[in-house]
């Protein structure tokens, strides 16, 4: 007997379909047909092809420009995957543990900065690490390395770094929650048949409880991944737009916002701008499509 299509499910998809497709889709669609066309003097918009694309990538006004942010980006990300991730993994990995006293305090004051604005977190970074009224040098100062104190956001050497610091602060509550979850996940079986063969707790990590949460820990790179080729915030509410000194903490997102909205003597352009947005996007595609192509079907092998 031939079975009756489920339309109830489509009252309970379409809700979310019809919010989806508003707010998201359809501007990503049409992002991607703005960065097609060019703007006369007049306002009107003509179609242009892939020239928006051709004067990103190879005019030297603006690729000089675009491929600074491509690589200040690479660097916020990766900063990111060798601090932000690895310590979340170990401040898990402790809190997992039994007895720990004050385990839910601790995660609680870690986890905290995340929750507040990100304008707050910039403007008290800016005040802390001020040479001038900061009271970073002071900190410094009492325990006896105050002479190691620098101008650390207004160097081109040290203004990216000094806010990719900032920002693992903040957001390292993300990874280390998730982590913390699959850790608990591990079916506490398998961890007393590893103790009654007499295994010592490290190896049991690196053994039996790391395996068990690769797939986790796929999930916390990808989403660090997408999170930094999208930021924008942090970098506009401690440098502004100019993302300085001499654009040494200008990403995608700054580039874009100059280049879509404008900015001091540099006029806005909507088509340039959806374009540099697309460019956003397929950065961000190719990424994830590497990811679940070359990382997640293996790991989804090894959980069958």
């Amino acid at each position: 007997m031939k079975k009756a299509f489920p339309w109830h499910v489509l009252v309970f998809l379409a809700p979310a379909l019809v919010i989806y497709s508003l707010f998201s889709a359809l501007p990503l669609a049409d992002t991607l047909r703005l960065g097609l066309y060019t703007t006369d003097e007049s306002g009107q918009h003509h179609f242009a092809g892939l020239a928006n694309y051709a004067t990103i990538l190879f005019d030297p006004q603006w690729s000089q420009s675009f491929w600074n942010a491509m690589w200040n980006n690479c660097k916020f990300f990766l900063i990111h995957m060798l601090l932000q991730n690895p310590i979340g993994l170990l401040l898990a990995t402790l809190f997992s543990l039994k007895g720990l006293k004050g385990e839910r305090s601790y995660r609680t004051l870690i986890f905290l900065p995340t929750l507040l604005s990100v304008v707050i977190i910039g403007f008290i970074w800016q005040l802390i690490l001020s040479p001038l009224w900061g009271v970073g040098q002071s900190l410094m100062d009492g325990v006896g390395i105050g002479s190691y104190f620098a101008p650390w956001l207004g160097q081109e050497s040290t203004a990216l770094l000094t806010i990719a610091l900032i920002s693992v602060w903040q957001y390292i509550g993300i990874p280390m929650m998730l982590i913390y979850a699959a850790l608990l996940a591990v079916p506490e079986e398998i961890i007393e048949a590893a103790h009654a063969e007499g295994a010592s707790a490290m190896r049991i990590f690196w053994q039996i409880k790391l395996p068990l949460i690769w797939p986790t820990l796929g999930l916390v790179t990808i989403l660090t991944f997408v999170a930094n080729f999208n930021a924008f915030d942090l970098v506009y509410s401690v440098k502004g737009a100019l993302a300085g000194p001499n654009y040494a903490t200008d990403i995608l997102g700054t580039f874009f916002y100059r280049t879509f909205f404008g900015y001091q003597a540099q006029l806005g352009s909507p088509t340039m701008g959806a374009a540099v947005a697309t460019m956003m996007f397929l950065v961000i595609l190719v990424g994830v499509g590497v990811y679940f192509f070359f990382v997640q079907r293996k790991l989804t092998r090894y959980e069958l």
